[in-house]
């Protein structure tokens, strides 16, 4: 084979050779699929954690609920205590920080009559914040459809022409540290995501 025509054929396989065609196809699809991993992992712990927030929820809201009545002109009324009580223990047992919110007493919310509070905040130091809310006079709807309350449990007046119950209401906030939203940002895409995931129940008061 004569040196033009050798040169030639050493040209199309290197042409043809198929490694740098899978470097570009690899270096192009790597930050897409750390976005799919990353996403899969961060929405499926905060599924998980609003389970877990609307399952504490509900438990507090039926042991206030089920405990008279009699005492919730007192500061801290037994039924808030046993709530605030149910919550800290289900978080300690499922493994999730309570950011050190056993060591506080739930307050009257100013301007809220029935409320009680409990709120550690966020900080840049200590990412963990929570706020637990209890509501022992909510007016409840009764319907078909009957509307969640939000996270506030603000107090409800009874309304006119609608069947309602006296009710409790708890609601509780958690601070989420996402990791999607700064991976996103390799594909160009900023993510707005909430600072926090909630759980609210509602329990019908029994006394």
């Amino acid at each position: 084979m004569n040196p033009p025509a050798r040169a030639n054929q050493e040209k199309r396989s290197v042409w043809c050779r198929e490694d740098a065609t899978q470097l570009a196809e690899f270096a192009i699809t790597l930050p897409l699929l750390v976005v799919f991993v990353v996403g899969i992992f961060d929405f499926s712990g905060a599924f998980t954690l609003k389970q877990k927030l609307t399952n504490i929820a509900r438990d507090a809201a039926r042991a206030a609920a089920a405990d008279p009545a009699t005492d919730l002109n007192n500061t801290l009324p037994y039924s808030v205590s046993e709530a605030f009580y149910v919550f800290d223990n289900y978080l300690l047992a499922n493994n999730i920080n309570d950011c050190g919110i056993s060591t506080m007493t739930p307050s009257v919310v100013t301007g809220q009559k029935l409320t009680w509070q409990v709120n550690v905040n966020s900080t840049s130091g200590s990412p963990c914040g929570i706020t637990f809310r209890i509501n022992r006079g909510f007016y409840f709807p009764l319907g078909a459809v009957s509307p969640m309350p939000d996270t506030s449990c603000a107090p409800l007046s009874p309304a006119s022409g609608v069947t309602q119950v006296i009710s409790t209401c708890v609601s509780i906030q958690y601070s989420y540290q996402w990791r999607f939203g700064r991976v996103a940002s390799l594909l160009g895409t900023n993510a707005i995501l909430p600072s926090s995931i909630s759980g609210i129940a509602v329990a019908v008061n029994e006394n």
